[in-house]
Parts: structure tokens; C-alpha cells; sequence
């Protein structure tokens, strides 16, 4: 891989793109990250390994292994992205956008809560899934929000183009719980909540917003 000036990053390409989603998804087994990313597992494993190499990223060993960054990685991903914001000149669009993005936002932890909870006798109770009419609704206002988010996250790709994957990522999600798999509204991290998460991250990390 050639190496991105100033940064000691061995790749502008996929190296970046993997540094960039460890930092906003936190630690990550390969299987993960190249859904996140859209790569396949043997170039995200390849690509992983140099970034170890330059002392970029550790991995974890055991049941759980997986890849995170390391202080070196932190830097040069904070480094890289400002000088990706700064040379597209679009921080007022991305901005705006997530302004937008952030009046949806307690919408979406709302939803989360009425799919894992449902009321029964006028008690919240776990959401075993067993009344489909009320999954079915909640289901509807999912959808309702994901049209108004998606001029949201086109806005945020016409600001920066990565941003774009997170769109795919969203879509792919409700499409499957649309389809009977639950578990990618709220749950896992695939689901539409944790790729939503991970947007709100990238939004502030490349704002240079503190939580």
C-alpha cells in the first residue's frame, strides 16, 4: 500500500477507510468490519495486518478476538480526517446536515425503546415479539423515519462521499427486519440502531464534536 503523506497511514484507500470505521465502531472482529466497510473478509484481514504492522491498530486474542486502534492509530485518523473536511470544504453542508440529522435522532432511541418494549396492562414489558399487529406498527414509523433520513444521509454524502455507505448499510438493515429477521431493527451490530450509532460517531469525530 502507498503511504498518505503527514500521517504515517500506510493506505488512503482501504487502510483508511478501515482506521476511520475502527474509530467510530470500536473494536471489531473481521467480519464485521468488512460489512461495515463493504470489503471482502481477505482484504480486510490483509489490509488489518499492515496497519499492525505500522503500529496502527493491536488485535485482541481469544473467544472474543478482534481489532481496535491503537493511540498512534487514534492520531493519525484524527489527522487524516480534518484534512479530508478542511481540503472538501464542505463543513457548513455537513453541518447542516447534522443538524438535521440530530432532530431525528431522539425519534430513532424512541423506536428502539418500542421494539424492545411494549406496553401490557398498561405495564412496559419486554417485547417478545408475539402480537405482530403491534410489531407491525412499530415497524410502519421505522420506515416513516428511515424516508426522512434518507435525504439526511444524501445530503451527508454530497458533503463528504463516504458518508454514503452508511445509507446502503441503513437500507440493507430495514430491508431484512422487513423481512422477518428482528433482530436488524435494534439489536446486533448490523442492526439499524448500531449502523445509526456509528453515523452519529463519524458525525462528531469528523466535526471535531465532543460528546
Amino acid at each position: 500500500m502507498s503511504g498518505l503523506p503527514g500521517t504515517g497511514l500506510p493506505g488512503i484507500e482501504h487502510g483508511a477507510v478501515l482506521l476511520h470505521t475502527l474509530r467510530c465502531a470500536g473494536w471489531c472482529a473481521v467480519e464485521r468490519l468488512a460489512v461495515a466497510t463493504g470489503l471482502d473478509e481477505a482484504t480486510t484481514e490483509s489490509e488489518l495486518i499492515d496497519l499492525a504492522v505500522a503500529g496502527l491498530v493491536t488485535r485482541t486474542s481469544g473467544a472474543f478476538a478482534a481489532w481496535g486502534l491503537t493511540d498512534a492509530g487514534r492520531a493519525a485518523n484524527a489527522e487524516r480526517i480534518a484534512a479530508e473536511l478542511e481540503s472538501a470544504g464542505t463543513r457548513p453542508a455537513l453541518l447542516a446536515a447534522f443538524e438535521r440529522f440530530l432532530v431525528l435522532n431522539p425519534e430513532l432511541l424512541d423506536l428502539c425503546a418500542a421494539w424492545q418494549l411494549r406496553p401490557v396492562g398498561g405495564v412496559l414489558t419486554a417485547n417478545d415479539h408475539s402480537d405482530p399487529s403491534y410489531d407491525a406498527r412499530v415497524v410502519a414509523r421505522f420506515e416513516d423515519l428511515d424516508r426522512r433520513a434518507e435525504a439526511v444521509c444524501a445530503d451527508l454524502a454530497g458533503a463528504l462521499p463516504r458518508f454514503g455507505r452508511y445509507r446502503v448499510r441503513l437500507a440493507e438493515a430495514l430491508g431484512r427486519a422487513r423481512a422477518g429477521e428482528r433482530r436488524y431493527l435494534a439489536d446486533g451490530t448490523a442492526s439499524y440502531h448500531a449502523v445509526w450509532a456509528e453515523l452519529h460517531e463519524d458525525l462528531l469525530v469528523t466535526l471535531g464534536i465532543p460528546r
